[in-house]
């Protein structure tokens, strides 16, 4: 790994565009388990907001993701990804929420119609 203060000028130079993504979080232990987000929405207008996602366990542990700093645009038929963290880990998941947000206090309330989704572990992509 990298320290933090100098991994951009190890990673900027290469040939290919570079993103580089950190599994640490504000809270102890402080790592963040990614997961990817892919989503198809069938809303004939085209929306745009932010999606957070709750996954729960067969046990009933639930874990809630921090909400994404950039809006995402939803279209009718087009694949969306979506990079989210949790704080902590669930093995076997068991049910999956999504909550849509515009973040606006004013103004109509919209509804994401959701068509196909998948949410893959980056963290252990075996599952």
């Amino acid at each position: 790994g990298y320290y933090a203060d100098r991994w951009k000028k190890l990673l900027i130079p290469k040939s290919s565009p570079t993103k580089a993504y950190f599994d640490t979080s504000d809270q102890d232990p402080f790592c963040m388990y990614n997961y990817l987000l892919d989503i198809t929405t069938w809303n004939k207008s085209i929306r745009r907001g932010f999606i957070k996602v709750k996954i729960t366990d067969y046990a009933g542990n639930t874990v809630e993701s921090e909400m994404n700093s950039e809006a995402s645009t939803f279209q009718q038929y087009k694949r969306v990804k979506i990079l989210t963290g949790f704080y902590r880990d669930l093995d076997k998941i068991s049910k999956i929420s999504l909550t849509f947000s515009t973040k606006t206090l004013i103004g109509p309330k919209h509804k994401l119609r959701i068509l196909q989704m998948r949410l893959k572990s980056l963290t252990n992509p075996e599952r």
